[in-house]
């Protein structure tokens, strides 16, 4: 390990920055940004994804008590790479679950692969984040996408192989290549599990927000990680509050979403 670092460190050094930008720009994207119009916009997408009016007032109001116990900045820090975060792992989940669907020898292969992923402590991916990218936000992203990849390529995999084949071979007999087939047929239908994934995938992103303080990742994992250190329960607690607020909040939003395209899966669905 320590010559593949010597190798190729200038290599690692130069993406680390480049993650580092890219997570920096969006913190300070979002924190220019009024928190009305934050919450705003995340009442507009629940209102969107379940078409009442409970929901988006539930979630801003999640949103609003962050920012009433005073951690709406270190909030915004933790939004931003857990944005990222879920971003690279879509990224690199969707493609690598159609991969497998189509592909059985595939799926033999990258399953063992995505449990030894799912089994192995969180702890352990901050090992080779260290050492690839040093102490901050980026080792932080690292170890994250590889820990909350796994169930989006496992749900991703599950809704195409679910799919009806009839629909499929209708769609081939009228000339669609697979291509189309997929675009067309497939991924609409899978969707539900698609999005099922997506949500899985940012509810184990937030869970490595404390992990992920411990190697300089700030955010409200640092309170956390503060509030510990010190004993002091109110500060850990009311970081605690937070991080579930922002568990729920997407975790409604994508789950309403899911449940959105399963009303409009065709009957049998």
């Amino acid at each position: 390990m320590k010559n593949f670092v010597a190798d190729y460190g200038n290599a690692f050094h130069a993406a680390s920055g480049w993650l580092l930008a890219l997570i920096v720009a969006l913190e300070a994207g979002l924190g220019a940004l009024p928190w009305w119009l934050i919450i705003l916009a995340v009442a507009g997408a629940a209102w969107h994804a379940s078409r009442h009016f409970a929901l988006p007032v539930i979630l801003a109001g999640l949103l609003f008590l962050i920012g009433t116990l005073g951690l709406w900045d270190l909030a915004i820090q933790t939004l931003a790479l857990m944005l990222v975060s879920v971003f690279f792992a879509v990224l690199i989940g969707l493609p690598s679950g159609i991969a497998i669907a189509a592909s059985d020898i595939a799926r033999r292969i990258v399953l063992p692969v995505l449990d030894a992923m799912q089994t192995l402590p969180s702890f352990v991916y901050l090992i080779p984040a260290l050492m690839l990218f040093g102490l901050g936000k980026v080792p932080a992203l690292f170890a994250t996408v590889i820990y909350a990849t796994p169930p989006l390529i496992r749900l991703v995999d599950l809704g195409l192989r679910t799919v009806d084949r009839q629909l499929v071979e209708m769609a081939a007999d009228l000339g669609a290549d697979k291509w189309r087939q997929l675009i067309d047929i497939k991924l609409p239908l899978a969707l539900p599990s698609i999005m099922a994934g997506v949500n899985q995938t940012t509810m184990m992103a937030l869970s490595m927000v404390v992990i992920a303080s411990m190697i300089g990742a700030r955010g409200l994992g640092e309170e956390v990680l503060l509030g510990i250190q010190r004993l002091d329960i109110g500060r850990g607690l009311a970081a605690g509050i937070a991080i579930v607020a922002l568990a729920i909040v997407f975790d409604r939003i994508t789950q309403a979403y899911g449940r959105v395209n399963r009303k409009d899966a065709p009957p049998g669905r």
